[in-house]
């Protein structure tokens, strides 16, 4: 019996179309959501955003209960105003981070757990792209480096421009991978723009859903994890039960058919079709 779902969002209940699926699942995404949550199944929204730039779909759909956001780095139930856990990068170490990434002329974003942060003269283009996905828009300070000394940073994020300009902000990042998490994703709607994620070492989704379940009072056996990229994998695989969508990697997809007959699914859906209602219609949910 499935208890919780653990379920990624861009890609599987946020696709390209924009006004459709996007900044915010279609209705009858939510309205699934909402019914599944209403009766006691926990749905626990999986994502490298903040939680403010998933508030909405939480509040229109009453998920009242814990959710992984910031790639791990926030555990928080913001129904309740309760941040169930909180990893904080050293004041040293991100002060560290931000000054390279500046002095390379990256374009970078720094993360509390109410607010982000860029420096006012990296305002772009990005910027506007990543307001529209966050659905929030970020204080401008004169010098990001110095400020951050200031505020709990949960997680840095740089952002390339392409494939390509990813590889060069990574070497960048190079001298910092024994010192902190450092992860890569994309966004639908912002591509080719490279997402980077520097976070506390040792958080991540997979932390994370250790986090939920153990807070949920539940096992692992009772947990349907559905996801659309390999990464997903490392807290998908965790899970009794585990999904995924058309749009979902090949690679993601023979991971999920290597769990037992009867607890995995590979929807014909894409997220632009709201594939994960016919996840729900599997499992009976």
């Amino acid at each position: 019996m499935i208890k919780a779902i653990i379920l990624d969002i861009d890609g599987v209940i946020i696709g390209e179309k924009v006004g459709y699926n996007s900044p915010h699942p279609h209705i009858d995404v939510l309205n699934s959501l909402k019914k599944l949550r209403e009766e006691g199944v926990a749905i626990c929204l999986c994502t490298a955003k903040p939680y403010y730039a998933i508030a909405k779909i939480i509040k229109k759909a009453n998920l009242h209960n814990p959710h992984i956001t910031d790639a791990g780095a926030v555990i928080i139930d913001p129904i309740d105003n309760m941040v169930i856990e909180k990893h904080v990068l050293k004041k040293e170490l991100a002060s560290k981070i931000l000054d390279k990434l500046v002095a390379e002329n990256v374009y970078v974003e720094c993360y509390t757990v109410a607010d982000y942060f860029i420096q006012e003269n990296q305002a772009s283009e990005i910027t506007q792209k990543h307001t529209h996905i966050l659905q929030k828009k970020p204080i401008t300070v004169s010098s990001i480096v110095q400020e951050s000394s200031n505020f709990e940073i949960t997680k840095i994020m740089p952002i390339a421009l392409n494939s390509v300009d990813m590889l060069r902000v990574s070497r960048i990042l190079e001298t910092f991978k024994t010192q902190a998490s450092i992860t890569w994703g994309v966004h639908p709607v912002a591509l080719p723009l490279q997402f980077g994620i520097v976070t506390v070492l040792g958080s991540s989704k997979k932390e994370g859903a250790e986090t939920i379940v153990e807070s949920l009072h539940i096992s692992f056996d009772e947990v349907l994890g559905i996801g659309d990229s390999t990464s997903d994998w490392k807290f998908m695989r965790l899970c009794g039960y585990a999904a995924t969508l058309a749009n979902g990697t090949n690679e993601l997809k023979q991971l999920v058919k290597s769990k037992v007959e009867g607890t995995y699914f590979v929807s014909k859906g894409s997220v632009d079709e709201n594939g994960i209602l016919d996840i729900f219609k599997y499992f009976s949910l």
